[in-house]
């Protein structure tokens, strides 16, 4: 079992690190970066904080990009091309299938993300080496802030949110309704806390009622962004990162048991 999911995995991570959609946001990704320190020179004393910020923005989008734009075909691109039916004649199970493309993609991911953390970290210590004193300078929070590692790996957890959301619609749908389905969930998201309150701004019980429940239902990606935090030197606790994290493992691994239902469910003949 194991294996089989570690070879669709591995397939899956080859395909992707060969795609030139990938390579283009990635690189583009990188740019913004490093484009940002040019950015950061036009204001004075901003300039770690605008660097930091930009950085962070700039993965945070292009992450959501290779997510989406990925994970939608993961699934659609095998089921197009009729490959699926040579897989599942195979001994290879359908949650298999499924287990290990999430798992290629969280790998792929995995390293496009560490990619763009060295970026923003090469950049800064360049920033470091070409302004000696900007180390004093910096209050508020360090040049060489290890608590962007803590920002990176929220942002790494939400976009599995994220590709499991992908994934799950990319079992049923096509890719153009699987992306539009993603980003508006994604969008969503960020605001999930005010369903919870829904029942204060109106007047039928019933709409209350549907607000809590989609607010327990749709993903809350608001408490993955601590970028603000990060940049204004406001600690992060390793708590918090902890339980975060936690929840956004469990709803992913709770899109992808509904994905293995969907895609078991489905009549290939």
């Amino acid at each position: 079992m194991g294996r089989v999911i570690g070879l669709v995995a591995y397939h899956v991570f080859k395909e992707s690190v060969r795609d030139k959609v990938l390579y283009n946001l990635v690189l583009f990704a990188v740019l913004m970066i490093g484009a940002s320190y040019l950015i950061g020179q036009l204001t004075a004393g901003q300039d770690v904080k605008i660097i930091k910020d930009l950085g962070l923005a700039a993965s945070s989008v292009f992450g959501l990009f290779i997510a989406v734009f990925i994970g939608v075909g993961l699934v659609w691109k095998e089921v197009d091309r009729r490959s699926v039916y040579n897989l599942l004649v195979k001994p290879v199970r359908r949650y298999e299938f499924i287990v290990g493309k999430f798992l290629g993609l969280a790998l792929t991911l995995a390293v496009n993300i560490a990619v763009m953390a060295a970026a923003l970290y090469a950049v800064l210590g360049l920033m470091t080496w070409l302004q000696p004193g900007l180390g004093k300078a910096a209050v508020e929070a360090p040049v060489m802030d290890p608590q962007l590692l803590k920002a990176f790996a929220l942002l790494y957890v939400q976009l599995l949110v994220v590709t499991s959301v992908a994934l799950f619609f990319s079992t049923f749908s096509g890719p153009m309704l699987s992306a539009a389905f993603t980003f508006g969930l994604y969008i969503v998201g960020h605001f999930n806390a005010d369903l919870a309150h829904f029942d204060s701004v109106v007047k039928s019980q019933a709409a209350g009622w549907l607000g809590k429940a989609l607010y327990y239902a749709l993903p809350n990606l608001a408490p993955f962004d601590v970028k603000a935090a990060v940049v204004h030197g406001q600690p992060v606790s390793a708590t918090y990162v902890a339980l975060t994290s936690g929840y956004g493992l469990l709803y992913a691994g709770a899109m992808i048991t509904l994905a293995v239902i969907v895609f078991s469910r489905r009549d290939f003949k």
